[in-house]
């Protein structure tokens, strides 16, 4: 479970802003205080938090951030050689910040044990790094300070020497998990199985994902086609055809397209299965259902395809308790829709795993909809430095009862665009044509 996650001096992100899925001590309804909030040992924890904001305000930014720590801490021991860079992009719009480095926290449990982790570093190499662990109290694991590392007693068997074998730019933890630590591997294995980042715009990758469930889980492929027909997408079912490249169906110029990325990724090319969905849609006569016809996905709306790709990932994220990070839920989606996938995680019924969901969204359609708590509206805004802040709606002196929907409407938050010098430059540019 997520109990944190901060940034700093990373793309609009000057100063280190923290999202905390802890309880705020605020007393909300009954029903968001029975259905939004879960318990594990003494933390009480948000189901998921809801980032909102202007275009260009950060939020996309704060989901980048998650997206490259969970990148460097699986990747930076084997795929980043000496010497090459670690793709950090620091804030560019201060001469002071070129000089510091990014920072990068995260708080989580695993089996009930808090651990708390972070770094910062710059293009070339890692600044510092370090590691905590909470049971009864919190202990340091290790603090690294360039390339000299303080090892606790209860680590150091663990570490076997292997700072010798951390190159600059690698992550201290990373060369651990490689060398087989327990610890370390635990939290690898956090990074890599129970957290997901995604993009509500780009969905192919994960597209991929919901195809395969679907074609090799017929129970995952029924709950599909149960939420599809509940969406009222006018689909009843969906299957999907898989196919081999050796399929002499498959035209050459595909067959070649796919040959080439197994080369690259060093896979068997003859492993690749080409897959395709088929949805169903009932066939009417005279008020009757008389049969059914197919469809593939590419000949449905692109909300629809949005929607059957997003299932994937939120049911399996559902089904193991996991942690989803969205850029841009909404994207193609109609604004129930959106509504509804909240709620999924926001109701011990349809989510008895505790998996989380935080996501970026310009649907402000959800703040008036008795479906968040305070603690769970976070707003992005820019200062006049370009700085991004973020900030809860659990932090403003504002009723439980009162119209967030409204009050963020007329600017009460902040985190809107101004746009009023907008409007009246288009005002005076169609006066003047007009005149002209």
């Amino acid at each position: 479970m997520l109990i944190e996650f901060s940034v700093g001096n990373f793309r609009s992100f000057r100063d280190v802003a923290t999202l905390s899925l802890l309880t705020s001590k605020l007393k909300e309804n009954d029903e968001l205080d029975n259905h939004n909030i879960f318990q594990e040992g003494k933390w009480s924890l948000l189901r998921s938090a809801a980032i909102f904001g202007a275009n260009a305000s950060g939020k996309s930014n704060f989901i980048r951030a998650f997206g490259y720590m969970r990148y460097l801490v699986l990747e930076s021991a084997t795929g980043l050689q000496a010497g090459q860079s670690t793709k950090v992009t620091r804030f560019a719009l201060n001469p002071t910040a070129k000089e510091q480095p990014a920072y990068f926290q995260i708080a989580f449990l695993i089996d009930g044990i808090q651990y708390r982790y972070g770094f910062e570093l710059d293009e070339q190499r890692v600044h510092a790094e370090w590691l905590y662990r909470t049971k009864q109290r919190e202990s340091r694991l290790f603090v690294r300070e360039g390339q000299n590392f303080d090892i606790s007693t209860t680590f150091r068997k663990e570490v076997r020497g292997l700072e010798e074998l951390t190159r600059q730019n690698a992550l201290f933890l990373s060369v651990l998990a490689q060398f087989n630590s327990p610890t370390a591997g635990s939290l690898l294995s956090w990074f890599r199985n129970r957290v997901g980042v995604i993009s509500g715009i780009n969905d192919e990758h994960y597209l991929l994902y919901t195809l395969a469930r679907v074609a090799e889980d017929d129970i995952f492929r029924q709950q599909m086609a149960m939420l599809l027909r509940l969406a009222d997408v006018g689909i009843h079912n969906v299957r999907v055809e898989s196919a081999s490249l050796s399929d002499p169906a498959i035209p050459e110029h595909v067959r070649n397209f796919f040959e080439k990325i197994a080369e690259i990724d060093g896979e068997k090319a003859e492993d690749f299965l080409l897959r395709q969905a088929k949805m169903a849609h009932p066939v009417f006569q005279d008020g009757k259902r008389i049969d059914e016809m197919e469809f593939e996905l590419e000949e449905e709306s692109a909300g629809t395809q949005k929607f059957f790709a997003l299932l994937g990932p939120i049911l399996d994220t559902l089904e193991h308790g996991k942690v989803l990070v969205v850029d841009e839920l909404e994207a193609r989606l109609h604004p129930l829709l959106t509504r509804e996938l909240v709620r999924l995680f926001n109701s011990a019924k349809t989510n008895p795993n505790r998996a989380q969901l935080i996501f970026a969204t310009h649907d402000i359609d959800l703040l008036g909809e008795n479906l968040l708590r305070r603690d769970q509206v976070w707003f992005t805004e820019k200062n006049r430095y370009g700085e991004t802040e973020l900030y809860s709606l659990a932090e403003m002196k504002e009723r439980k009862d009162a119209s967030y929907l409204k009050n963020y409407l007329l600017g009460r938050y902040g985190a809107i665009p101004y746009i009023n010098r907008f409007r009246a430059f288009i005002e005076q540019e169609l006066s003047d044509g007009a005149e002209a």
